[in-house]
């Protein structure tokens, strides 16, 4: 794994357990956003097309004998914890109203991240002018 890797698992890291802590209770951060659904959806949706495609592009250029399992869990696992910390933020009634929400977005996540990582294994390297 590379620096910038261990950087983004560091601040994930962190925001997963303000998230945890937020979802107990015990950090206080509902309230602070006026949030609709539509918007955390977009949410997931860019950040999980984001990071499918810097996902993509980080496994190119690893090494060949470089694992990319872990590579894989930090970009599918890790950037959800934004939305689940901009869930935390939406009021409490709107929270309790629609319960699983923080499932949908996941899957929503989820969705868009496996669109470029299985697009990566239909793209061919073009051929230079004069190559067979």
């Amino acid at each position: 794994m590379l620096r910038l890797e261990r950087i983004l698992l560091a601040v994930f890291s962190a925001a997963w357990l303000l998230a945890i802590l937020a979802g107990m209770g015990l950090v206080p951060l509902a309230g602070i956003l006026d949030l609709d659904l539509y918007r955390l959806y977009s949410v997931a949706a860019v950040l999980g097309w984001v990071a499918g495609n810097i996902y993509v592009f980080r496994s190119q250029t690893l090494p060949k004998d470089r694992s990319s399992k872990r590579l894989l869990w930090t970009y599918l696992i890790g950037p959800p914890s934004i939305v689940y910390i901009t869930r935390s933020l939406a009021r409490q009634a709107v929270q309790q109203a629609a319960p699983f929400v923080p499932i949908y977005s996941f899957a929503i996540y989820a969705l868009f991240f496996l669109v470029p990582v299985t697009l990566r294994a239909t793209r061919r390297p073009r051929k230079e002018v004069g190559d067979p």
